[in-house]
C-alpha cells in the first residue's frame, strides 16, 4: 500500500480539530505530505494550500451561517494581508528572520497563556469605524511579517483578534474568513508554478478536509462553550510558539 494513502484519515483528524479554530492547517498538511513521500515543491505545498483552502473557507461558511463572522473585520483584514504579504517577502532580504520569530513566538504564547488564564480583553461593541480600522491595520501588519518570516500567518489571527477584544467563537469565525483569503492566494502562486497533482490523492484529501471540518466547525459552533473554545485556543497556541521557538527559530538559525 502507498503510504500517501494515510493522508486522508490523518487530514480528517487534523480538519475537524483546525475548523474549531479558524485556522487553515497548512503547518501540518504539507509536512505531512512530504514525510509519506510527495515531491516537498511540486506535490506537498501545493495539496497542503489547497487542502488549507478548502478547510478555512468551509468553516467560515459555517460560522458565517451561525453568525459568528465579523464581516467589516474579515474582509479588510484578509485583503490587506494578501496586499502587504509581498512587501514583507521584498524586505526578507535585509533583516534578520530570527528576531522576527521570536517576536511572533512570544506574543502568540503570551496570548495562550492569557486565554488559558481566563483574562478577557476590555469588550466593547465596535463601531463599523473601528472594525474597518482594525481589519486593516492588523492585516496589513500581519500580512507584512507574514512575508517576512515566509509563513501564511494563520496561527497569529486568533490571538490577534481575541485580544484585540473579540469573543473567541467570533475570533475563529472571523479567522477562517482571513485565512480563507491569504490560503487562497498562496495556494494560486503555488498552482501556477510547480504543481504536479496526484488527482486521485488529491481528491480524497479534499474531500476528508472538507468533511471534518464541517463537522469541527458545526461542533464548536453548536455545541461548545467559549470557555472550552478558550482553553483549546490556549494549548494548541502554546505549541505553535512552542515549535516556532525550536524548529523555525532555535534550530533553522541557531
Amino acid at each position: 500500500m502507498n503510504t500517501v494513502y494515510l493522508a486522508p484519515p490523518i487530514f480528517f483528524v487534523i480538519a475537524f480539530v483546525f475548523s474549531m479554530l479558524g485556522m487553515g492547517g497548512s503547518q501540518l498538511y504539507i509536512p505531512i505530505l512530504f514525510w509519506l513521500g510527495m515531491d516537498f515543491k511540486t506535490q506537498a505545498i501545493p495539496l497542503g494550500m489547497l487542502l488549507n483552502v478548502v478547510n478555512s473557507s468551509s468553516a467560515a461558511f459555517v460560522y458565517a451561517r451561525k453568525k459568528l463572522l465579523e464581516w467589516r473585520v474579515a474582509l479588510p483584514f484578509g485583503i490587506f494581508m494578501v496586499i502587504s504579504a509581498p512587501l514583507g517577502t521584498w524586505v526578507n532580504i535585509s533583516l534578520p528572520t530570527k528576531p522576527v520569530i521570536l517576536v511572533f513566538a512570544l506574543f502568540t504564547a503570551t496570548a495562550a497563556l492569557l486565554m488559558l488564564s481566563g483574562w478577557k480583553p476590555k469588550r466593547g461593541v465596535l463601531s463599523s469605524s473601528q472594525r474597518l480600522v482594525l481589519g486593516i491595520v492588523s492585516g496589513s501588519i500581519l500580512g507584512f511579517f507574514a512575508g517576512l518570516i515566509g509563513r501564511g500567518g494563520g496561527s497569529f489571527v486568533v490571538p490577534l483578534l481575541y485580544i484585540a477584544g473579540l469573543e473567541p467563537k467570533v475570533a475563529a469565525g472571523t479567522s477562517a474568513m482571513v485565512v480563507t483569503f491569504s490560503g487562497t492566494s498562496s495556494f494560486i502562486s503555488h498552482i501556477l508554478t510547480a504543481a504536479r497533482p496526484n488527482w486521485m490523492i488529491w481528491i480524497l484529501c479534499v474531500i476528508a478536509v472538507f468533511l471534518g471540518s464541517q463537522l469541527g466547525s458545526r461542533l464548536m459552533a453548536k455545541r461548545l462553550k467559549s470557555r472550552t473554545v478558550r482553553l483549546i485556543f490556549g494549548f494548541v497556541l502554546l505549541g505553535v510558539a512552542a515549535i516556532l521557538m525550536i524548529k523555525d527559530a532555535i534550530l533553522k538559525y541557531g
